[in-house]
């Protein structure tokens, strides 16, 4: 038999038909509403692999490098011409669409057909969004569907995944739901349990329309948080829903749609609604005996279960992960902690306690080692595990050595400098502008820094407590976001930090700097374009960006085009034709440097482009530096230039000049999707203070009425004209700026990466003090 029908399947059928739709027959069979449909089953499509003769082709395909995108293309590419290039037998097609005539009746009804892996929606991996979901498909398209469900188990975005998680290609068979669309009024999301803690909080999420709104994340949902034994419900936060994704009338299609302005900041669910997702969360986590990530949506009336799949977030009771592997690597290299108790440094037996140095903690952390002193770039391959990094100051082709130095420490530069940025990144302690740490301090020397205080002391420290990972330093122990209206996200510097920073439970990447991924490369673009050509360095970027994609997905992840001061150039190989600026802050850095080397900036946009082809569509542009709408014109003529839509994808400006915040109207009407206050660059600007200039550093503040007042008018005129807005400069982190961004009514804060927690907590408190002012 081709078909399964979902009333004759269970969860010992997962072989057959697939982790959704094993999970489908458990729900039908325990009583649950369940759209009413069928399974096409994974022997179904492993038999026409196997008879068409194209089963070896199609694995022999996929034996490749999966960082190598070009690579990843082509086998995607074969997978689909093998499997949509052959007629589907005829006695199978005749009895799928049999069963799509029992369900939908003359064949023009309307069904959802859904891939459902074998290897997917497991306990202990969760492969949801690998394969291909298509909705609102009648009988003429559905076998076309089916087999395109199938190729998708071969997308590139699958095919990488699925190597990183160690499943073998050929092992993995693919089922394919087909089920009676619900022409959703409203849906969403329900966790039965906690996902971080497991405690017995019911989550629901809600959003006008279809679903797959609010499991893309295109739409802020409206949240619940419900006692799960009281049924009591504990917060509601009303969200701004925009858009809402429904079935076109007239063509059947799945479109976007703005939500009406009476339903916008209207509360999706009643108290009747509430009551019943609750009850059948209950129902859902009794009979699976683990807590679940439903997907639901109410028609008519009806609720509906569209989909339960094991929470696989939740933690690990503490105490129960072994860390001493990890405690003995560390204590190896380091020679030293911190005292468990007291938190104060314990002198070795020398007595060796003194203070050597002083500067800005710019990472924190306590951490002993050997002194490496780095003064030119062919330093870094002296560098070890465990050795303490001293440099006037980083730069971004410095990260792999950083990577393996347990601290940092720099003569020059403050809490926004490089090594300040990428040492929180990292979870690496670092104190910046210590002035001479270079020529104080002797190479091999031992000593301890204090990433809290901004010390460096003579000799090592001995520690009674265990360091742990630095993922898992940063990874909530409390849940992993308190409900808030306003987006938490986090900044990320280098892809090596994506694993840290998606560790947080933030809402996706506010902020992905491309140019360290550049600068690592150790020569300019231009020279490593002309060295090793056009699609190489495309590659570079593809490798970089999709590393942090993939982490957060389907979690957005905004990532900003080249912007580096030339100074910085001029230090790579072929960076001798840079020009000498006497501040490079203010000079050819940009939007401005990407439109006068436009051969180099299309580069960077075919990048992008082909993240999308692989399917990663939660990677949104961004430009900085802009100061008016020319620039963004431009910008855009570039990004149709190399075939990515401006209406199709999520594309957006950095505020970064008081020019770009006055002329934010003309900005808008370019056609934006967001803009990004970084507020490092808008200070500087604002208030004639160079943030790299020691002299005038007590005058740097963010917080100052002229910045506020820039930041304020942005984000008044952006809600005006449907723009979202967003932080993603070190101001973000502070909670004064949290209290002015939320008052006003910011769309997202992105955080440093050790500060997300902390501003998750922030927000929460400011939107419910707004709250309770309005009631009061």
């Amino acid at each position: 038999m081709a078909v399964l029908w979902l009333d004759d399947v269970s969860a010992d059928d997962l072989d057959t038909v697939g982790g959704k739709g094993a999970s489908l027959g458990e729900l039908t069979g325990a009583g649950l509403p369940v759209p009413p449909g069928f399974v096409v089953t994974a022997g179904t499509y492993r038999t026409f692999i196997e008879e068409a003769g194209i089963d070896e082709e199609l694995f022999a395909a996929m034996d490749i490098d999966p960082e190598d995108s070009a690579a990843l293309r082509a086998a995607e590419q074969t997978a689909h011409d093998l499997i949509l290039g052959t007629e589907m037998p005829e006695s199978v097609r005749s009895e799928i669409l049999d069963a799509y005539r029992s369900v939908g009746g003359d064949g023009e009804a309307f069904v959802a057909v859904r891939s459902s892996a074998t290897a997917e929606d497991l306990p202990d991996a969760s492969f949801a969004g690998q394969q291909e979901t298509f909705l609102n498909v009648r009988e003429d398209a559905l076998i076309d569907r089916v087999k395109e469900c199938w190729a998708s188990l071969f997308s590139q975005r699958a095919i990488y995944y699925r190597q990183q998680k160690g499943f073998p290609h050929s092992e993995v068979d693919i089922a394919v739901v087909v089920q009676q669309m619900v022409d959703a009024e409203k849906s969403g999301v329900m966790f039965t349990s906690h996902p971080s803690t497991g405690e017995p909080e019911i989550i629901i999420e809600a959003a006008w329309g279809l679903g797959e709104a609010v499991v893309s994340g295109s739409v802020s949902p409206d949240n619940y948080v419900v006692d799960r034994e009281t049924a009591a419900v504990e917060t509601v936060t009303v969200a701004d829903k925009k858009l809402l994704m429904e079935k076109d009338p007239e063509t059947g299609e799945t479109v976007k749609r703005d939500v009406p302005a009476e339903k916008r900041e209207a509360q999706v669910l009643g108290d009747a609604e509430i009551e019943r997702l609750v009850e059948l969360g209950r129902q859902v986590e009794d009979h699976y005996g683990t807590p679940q990530d439903v997907e639901w949506a109410v028609y008519d009336g009806e609720v509906y279960m569209l989909q339960s799949r094991p929470i696989t977030t939740i933690s690990e009771p503490a105490g129960t992960t072994d860390t001493s592997a990890v405690a003995d690597e560390r204590e190896a290299a380091t020679n030293g902690g911190v005292d468990a108790d007291t938190g104060s440094q314990a002198a070795d037996s020398s007595g060796e306690d003194e203070v050597l140095l002083r500067g800005l903690g710019a990472s924190p952390g306590i951490v002993s080692g050997n002194v490496r002193i780095v003064t030119k770039l062919d330093h870094l391959d002296q560098v070890a595990e465990g050795d303490l990094i001293v440099t006037e100051m980083t730069m971004p082709d410095m990260v792999p050595a950083m990577k393996r130095a347990v601290g940092i420490i720099t003569d020059e530069g403050g809490m926004t400098s490089h090594a300040a940025i990428v040492s929180r990144e990292l979870g690496v302690p670092a104190v910046v502008g210590t002035g001479s740490a270079t020529s104080v301090l002797s190479d091999g020397q031992t000593v301890t820094i204090d990433g809290d205080k901004g010390t460096i002391r003579r000799g090592e420290i001995t520690s009674t407590e265990e360091e742990h990972e630095p993922v898992e330093a940063v990874r909530p122990e409390t849940p992993v976001k308190p409900m808030t209206a306003t987006e938490v996200k986090v900044n990320v510097s280098i892809p090596e930090a994506a694993e840290r920073a998606a560790a947080t439970g933030a809402d996706g990447v506010g902020l992905l700097r491309i140019e360290h991924m550049v600068l690592s490369l150790g020569v300019t673009p231009e020279k490593y374009i002309a060295d090793h050509g056009e699609d190489a360095y495309v590659e570079e970027l593809v490798s970089g960006i999709r590393e942090v994609a993939e982490e957060f997905y389907p979690r957005p992840v905004r990532a900003r085009t080249l912007d580096a001061p030339t100074d910085e150039f001029r230090e790579l190989e072929g960076g001798e034709t840079e020009p000498n600026e006497h501040n490079p802050m203010l000079g050819w850095r940009g939007i401005r440097r990407s439109l006068d080397k436009p051969d180099v900036f299309q580069q960077e946009l075919q990048a992008f482009k082909r993240l999308y082809e692989m399917g990663y569509d939660n990677v949104e542009l961004m430009f900085p530096l802009v100061n008016d709408a020319s620039d963004v014109e431009a910008a855009v003529e570039h990004m149709r230039a190399v075939g990515i839509s401006p209406e199709k994808r999520r594309w957006g400006v950095m505020i970064e000049t008081p020019a770009s915040a006055l002329c934010i109207e003309e900005l808008a009407e370019c056609g934006i999707d967001f803009a990004s206050f970084g507020t490092n660059d808008l200070t500087q600007y604002t208030l004639a203070v160079d943030r790299n200039n020691g002299n005038v550093a007590d005058r740097f503040d963010e917080l100052h009425p002229a910045v506020l007042s820039l930041i304020g008018d942005v984000i008044d005129t952006c809600r005006e004209m449907d723009v979202d807005t967003s932080i993603c400069g070190q101001a973000g982190s502070k909670p004064a700026m949290v209290d002015f961004l939320v008052e006003k009514g910011v769309t997202s804060i992105s955080a440093n990466i050790d500060a997300v927690r902390d501003v998750q907590h922030e927000v929460k408190r400011t939107e419910q003090k707004l709250i309770l002012d309005d009631i009061r």
